[in-house]
């Protein structure tokens, strides 16, 4: 997860520079977190180059943020995680977590409702943890992780229900290559953030 957040904070800030490029009263800046739940194909429809085990299931924390640079369109980022541990195969504990950046368009849908739309890149990072700590001289960690690259898409729909706070419905779909830990390379994660806009027009 440290991996994760420190790739995360570094497009976050490559963005913020790019930002600071245009106007200030053409930025937005929103921030969000939600909870939500990941589903996918069960384990019994594996096939022959997946492993019987579902990716689905669980409670997903996740933080999102964006900059809105011109006529709404913008950078975004997130991360999500599985909250609690699962049981891998029913022998080894195991967690989720799906990071990406993306292409944002934030119609308005009048004062107080905005649509987003997202394309992007990221990738699923799987943590397998083990009874024991493997140190080497950056630190120690209790888990071994298995990274596949991804391709994602989604939308959202923001309802202002106060000032700049908004509530957002939203779902993802991620396309995982060589998912081969998992029943299927498809997982949908769906659920709902609170956010809040900096600048923009409300």
């Amino acid at each position: 997860m440290e991996t994760a957040l420190k790739k995360l904070a570094l497009a976050a800030a490559v963005c913020v520079l790019f930002a600071l490029e245009v106007p200030v009263q053409a930025q937005q800046f929103d921030v969000a977190f939600g909870l939500g739940t990941v589903s996918s194909s069960s384990a019994s429809s594996a096939s022959g180059d997946h492993t019987a085990q579902s990716v689905g299931g669980g409670v997903y924390p996740a933080f999102s943020g964006d900059f809105l640079i011109r006529h709404n369109f913008g950078a975004e980022g997130e991360i999500a995680w599985r909250a609690g541990q699962a049981d891998y195969l029913g022998v080894q504990p195991y967690r989720p977590l799906f990071y990406d950046f993306n292409a944002i368009w934030v119609p308005r849908l009048g004062k107080y409702a905005a649509a987003e739309l997202l394309a992007g890149i990221g990738a699923e990072s799987i943590r397998f943890y083990n009874p024991f700590f493997q140190c080497t001289g950056f630190g120690c960690t209790n888990y071994t992780s298995s990274t596949h690259f991804m391709g994602d898409f989604g939308g959202g729909v923001r309802l202002y229900a106060h000032g700049h706070f908004f509530v957002r419905p939203e779902f993802r779909v991620y396309l995982i290559h060589n998912n081969v830990e998992f029943s299927s390379g498809h997982a949908v994660r769906y659920g709902a953030s609170i956010g809040y806009t900096f600048g923009g027009p409300l």
